[in-house]
């Protein structure tokens, strides 16, 4: 049964940081590019970061480059997102996401299994 598994998530300060993982079972982690998409209260799905299967490329909203950064264990089957320097409006819920392809885009349309999710939250 293919399984995506966030955590990591919680409140933050402006200016603060969190680190999310995403742990992948049940199919071939390895082989599969992964994503960050967000949705914020009351708007649409935002893609937000992605990583290439070998973790060698990897892609950024603009909104978030500089800020974060999104890194891959394949022996560990996960994926993790590093955000720093956060600021009310990446406050969002969090989801991880299969592509069906080897390299990330920002096309939902080529994601075929999601996470639940982890809700951040940055606030003073």
């Amino acid at each position: 049964q293919m399984k995506l598994v966030e955590s990591g998530g919680g409140l933050a300060q402006p200016g603060g940081s969190l680190r999310l993982s995403c742990a992948g079972s049940g199919f071939t982690f390895s082989r599969y590019a992964i994503s960050w998409i967000r949705q914020a209260p009351g708007k649409g799905l935002e893609w937000v970061a992605g990583i290439s299967t070998d973790g060698r490329d990897t892609y950024f909203t603009d909104s978030v480059k500089g800020r974060f950064t999104i890194s891959r264990d394949n022996a560990k089957n996960t994926v993790a997102l590093q955000m720093t320097n956060l600021t009310p409006e990446d406050t969002a819920h969090y989801s991880c996401a299969k592509s069906i392809l080897h390299i990330a885009t920002m096309n939902l349309r080529e994601y075929d299994y999601w996470g639940q999710g982890t809700q951040v939250t940055v606030s003073s």
